[in-house]
């Protein structure tokens, strides 16, 4: 494969980046290997809140969730949903398994790999929210093929979110946000939530601040947050 290869995440079907950054502790290493798997999503069949929850309930879907804490956050704000989180990465499912097992939070499953393979696997119409914060920007231009906000990714979202669901984005990368902007603008399946700058510039209530958010305001970065609507 080579770095010109047209296409989005729908169709390189590669993970670009580290798994992982530095040797687990002991105490990480236990959370890796007890509670990983009784949190994980299944390998094989379809992805429905009734088969991984045992009943029906909203459905959430976060998108490389780093180190878990909006998905943690989320899930506490409201423990009669379901929440999907995504991250290839080890030492973010590391911390994210700690906020889960802190927090006992019942209502989480897990995936450390590739976040649309399991999308794919969700019934269409099925999410109530689907989250993609602070992703990698891959701010070089032969690499936006590689950005998660790209025509296929955003399309597989539209089908799986239920009519009046919500799909948030967020990034602080100035590149990034230009690039969303135009994948999104008129998209025929969304409805931008926005009707003054206020209401991308200012964080929405129930949206904790992450730590990539973070670092972005200790580097005086502008952060960006877009609520959007499937229509």
């Amino acid at each position: 494969m080579t770095a010109h290869k047209s296409g989005d995440p729908t169709t390189l079907n590669r993970l670009y980046g580290r798994h992982s950054s530095h040797k687990l502790r002991a105490g990480q290493q236990e959370l890796v290997d007890t509670l990983l798997p009784a949190l994980s999503v299944p390998e094989e069949g379809e992805l429905s809140a009734a088969s991984l929850f045992g009943y029906d309930r909203p459905l959430h879907f976060e998108i490389g969730f780093g180190g878990g804490e909006h998905l943690a956050y989320r899930a506490d704000l409201l423990p009669d949903h379901g929440f999907i989180g995504c991250e290839p990465f080890l030492n973010g499912v590391v911390t994210a398994l700690a906020h889960v097992r802190d927090n006992a939070l019942g209502n989480v499953r897990l995936h450390m790999g590739d976040a649309l393979s399991v999308l794919n696997r969700i019934p269409d119409g099925s999410l109530s929210f689907v989250y993609l914060l602070h992703p990698d920007p891959w701010p070089k231009a032969r690499h936006a093929k590689r950005r998660m906000m790209n025509p296929g990714p955003v399309a597989m979202i539209a089908r799986k979110l239920k009519p009046g669901g919500e799909f948030r984005f967020g990034t602080d990368h100035p590149v990034y946000l230009r690039w969303a902007l135009m994948v999104m603008n008129g998209h025929p399946d969304f409805e931008w939530l926005a009707q003054e700058p206020k209401d991308f510039l200012v964080r929405p209530g129930g949206w904790p601040e992450t730590r990539y958010e973070a670092k972005a305001r200790r580097l005086d970065h502008e952060v960006w947050y877009f609520r959007y609507r499937r229509r």
